[in-house]
């Protein structure tokens, strides 16, 4: 057998080993989440592409129990912060109070905070004001937090996965582009369909509780990250990534005219980042050895939807990031392989 045979059958047993963890997961959240299957794999896929996801629906369609199921099923520090608008840094990054000692004396001791965690839910994150907003940008870019003259290292893998509801004005605070920009995904949560409600109400008022098993870890999770990131990404599959990124961007070669007429600002090269990342892990479940096309265009409305800055005009014609990244998918087209 050759290095190259060998390198294949390292690749392939690790492909198998992504499905398989990625499989256990999934079957476990779905004892308690019915439906929302789009929802369920675009959160998995934020956890092994190693980035923060934005889920935003109504109250009450199971949006933190997805998040709290997911917590149950990998054993992971977890942690959730319900933000209320008089929430202060210290709340979510922790602070130094001072303890007493054995021998009668004081001292300050440091308290961590709910942004120490693996997996952290942070529970309607717009109703936090922009300088919590600040201490949630700097742990989801940098992976630390910043206390006075102490920095620490958040322990990986790190991912925030946070709930907002589109409703709701009052004692909300708009998240800025710049943080918006760190979510991997946004998914929108939808209502379930009849059949779903039955099974939803048979799950949740009846006597019997569900158990969840934790059946993987951080070191796996950690794991498997790298190899979502061995994936190879064909030429033209990234210049397709980058096409449909310039695609969002006014006065773009790629932009169709409803990018100019409603769009303020355009993905940033995140969004490609983003594409290709989320791309690796639908070839990798479909068991493709390298990234299709079709894999990030079946990721683009999650990856893109919340990185379009909509005008003035937009909100008045009742146009949506959706509608805009719709188009940009049926103007742009992939490139063919040379």
């Amino acid at each position: 057998m050759t290095i190259d045979d060998t390198s294949a059958d390292a690749a392939r047993a690790a492909a198998q080993r992504f499905r398989t963890t990625h499989e256990r997961i999934r079957e476990q959240v779905a004892r308690m989440m019915v439906g929302q299957a789009d929802v369920v794999e675009g959160v998995l896929t934020a956890l092994f592409a190693g980035g923060h996801v934005l889920l935003e629906g109504v109250p009450g369609l199971g949006k933190t129990m997805l998040v709290r199921c997911l917590s149950r099923a990998v054993d992971l520090r977890f942690s959730r912060i319900q933000f209320t608008p008089d929430m202060m840094p210290a709340d979510v990054q922790g602070t130094s109070v001072l303890v007493e000692t054995a021998g009668g004396g004081h001292k300050l001791e440091f308290q961590e905070g709910p942004l120490i965690a693996n997996l952290v839910l942070a529970d309607e994150i717009n109703r936090a004001t922009p300088k919590t907003q600040s201490a949630m940008l700097e742990a989801m870019q940098e992976r630390q937090i910043s206390v006075g003259r102490r920095t620490i290292h958040l322990d990986e893998p790190y991912c925030v996965m946070a709930t907002q509801n589109p409703i709701e004005q009052e004692g909300t605070y708009p998240l800025p582009e710049a943080q918006l920009d760190r979510f991997l995904m946004k998914l929108v949560v939808g209502y379930p369909t009849e059949q779903e409600y039955h099974a939803i109400l048979e799950r949740t008022t009846g006597d019997h509780d569900v158990e969840i098993d934790k059946v993987s870890n951080g070191p796996e999770i950690m794991g498997l990250r790298h190899v979502v990131r061995a994936v190879p990404v064909p030429d033209e599959t990234q210049a397709y990534a980058v096409r449909l990124v310039m695609g969002t961007q006014p006065g773009s070669a790629y932009a169709p005219s409803v990018v100019g007429d409603y769009v303020a600002l355009g993905s940033s090269p995140r969004g490609a980042q983003g594409l290709l990342l989320a791309g690796k892990v639908k070839a990798l479940l479909a068991g493709r050895h390298a990234v299709a096309t079709d894999d990030v265009r079946a990721c683009a409305r999650g990856v893109l939807r919340h990185r379009v800055l909509l005008n003035f005009q937009a909100q008045s014609d009742g146009v949506s990031a959706d509608d805009v990244v719709n188009a940009v998918l049926e103007t742009v087209k992939a490139p063919h392989a040379s």
